[in-house]
């Protein structure tokens, strides 16, 4: 009896310190994280996981060979961001294909030829995987290749220099399926102030107003990434319809050039438009935007930065104003946890974690943007009633000598 007694004993107190210490330090609770995971899924089902800007034809262009698509076949594992494997782990449903064109090429009608390239490389994509990419030029041809299984595809040109002062040539891009236009890019033009450089307008002059005019008239989606706030406010002024930042962050979180004020988050209510976070490291990291070192020492961003601006817009302008508009392809990294398009999921995840609900999950991945693109047609329809395209020119407006 003393020896069951002992051994019983030498059972029993160990177990109890086990079940001590399960108490004192919790196990993770796997279901409730796949619970997250699951809600996370099921909503980028419901809705299309629509980002506002990849750079997957600019990273075609400069790889080896150049321009390729067919040897750069995203049918297969590419060295990049992208390919349709990916594009379907991350539950994208719509992509804005960036047409990007350096501003070193404005001028002489070189922005403008580099532009009809860039435009041909996405078309090239989209055509190549058909049963896989489908072209959307409305927020109704979006949801029907969603239901049909594909990822909805649309272009979106980033910079104004490529329709080298011209309100016909911004009209022919529209026509061949451009559906957002980024004012500027890194530099300034004759008609409106980059972020990124010296301003020399305060913002937009007479003809960059008439720019942002037109592109209502069309139903084209100005976006006010890459401009400088006085840019950003004037574009404000102007529009008719919503505007986007297709892939900006939080000034206030990160402070870069790159990111949107809060003073201009504050007014997105009015005007209806989005801000698209981006996860470019050094515009969602304030270490990483300080960072001056070789760049095998560069800090990582995270995925927790990236969540604290989507909430910072959300608190400054609303869960109706925050949408999600990675960069991939035009980044050499994402921030950990973010690394590619496969990674989405993941970060409405830990969204979910942090009580956001079924219904701004969707808000977040879709409904936001596809109600910024409704209102925008509904604007162009009622402006092409009541006149016809815009004659007006840069030499008239600005006095700018051609």
């Amino acid at each position: 009896m003393l020896a069951f007694a002992r051994t019983s004993l030498r059972v029993f107190f160990p177990a109890l310190a086990v079940g001590l210490a399960a108490l004192a330090f919790p196990a993770p609770d796997l279901r409730a994280q796949d619970e997250h995971l699951e809600i996370a899924k099921r909503v980028l089902a419901s809705v299309p996981l629509f980002d506002g800007h990849n750079d997957l034809p600019w990273a075609i262009r400069n790889a080896n060979p150049p321009m390729d698509v067919r040897a750069y076949d995203i049918a297969n594992p590419t060295r990049g961001h992208t390919d349709l494997a990916r594009l379907r782990a991350g539950g994208v449903g719509a992509q804005f294909w960036s047409v990007y064109v350096p501003s070193s090429v404005m001028g002489d009608g070189g922005g403008a030829r580099m532009q009809l390239e860039q435009i041909d490389i996405a078309n090239q994509i989209i055509a190549d995987h058909r049963e896989d990419l489908g072209l959307a030029l409305t927020a109704a041809d979006v949801m029907d290749q969603f239901h049909r299984g594909k990822v909805a595809s649309l272009l979106g040109m980033e910079g104004g220099h490529a329709i080298e002062n011209s309100l016909g040539a911004l009209r022919a891009f529209y026509a061949l399926g451009v559906r957002y236009m980024t004012l500027t890019h890194s530099a300034n033009v004759d008609w409106a102030d980059s972020c990124c450089a010296l301003p020399e307008l305060g913002g937009l002059s007479a003809f960059g107003e008439e720019v942002v005019r037109e592109m209502n008239w069309l139903g084209m989606l100005v976006d006010i990434s890459h401009v400088s706030p006085g840019s950003m406010h004037d574009a404000l002024d102007v529009a008719e319809a919503p505007v986007i930042f297709s892939h900006s962050s939080a000034r206030a979180v990160t402070d870069h050039p790159r990111n949107v004020p809060d003073d201009v988050l504050r007014r997105l209510p009015e005007n209806g438009g989005v801000v698209m976070v981006t996860f470019v490291e050094s515009f969602v990291s304030q270490e990483v935007a300080q960072y001056v070192g070789p760049p095998e020492g560069r800090p990582r961003a995270t995925m927790d930065d990236v969540v604290a601006h989507i909430e910072h817009v959300r608190a400054v302008a609303g869960i109706e104003h925050v949408a999600i508009g990675g960069d991939f392809d035009g980044i050499d990294r994402g921030p950990l946890g973010l690394e590619d398009v496969s990674t989405y999921p993941a970060l409405f995840a830990e969204l979910s974690r942090r009580g956001w609900t079924e219904s701004e999950l969707r808000a977040l991945a879709a409904d936001n943007l596809l109600r910024v693109m409704r209102a925008a047609e509904a604007t162009a329809r009622r402006l092409q009633a009541e006149r016809g395209p815009s004659t007006a020119t840069i030499e008239v407006m600005d006095g700018l000598v051609p």
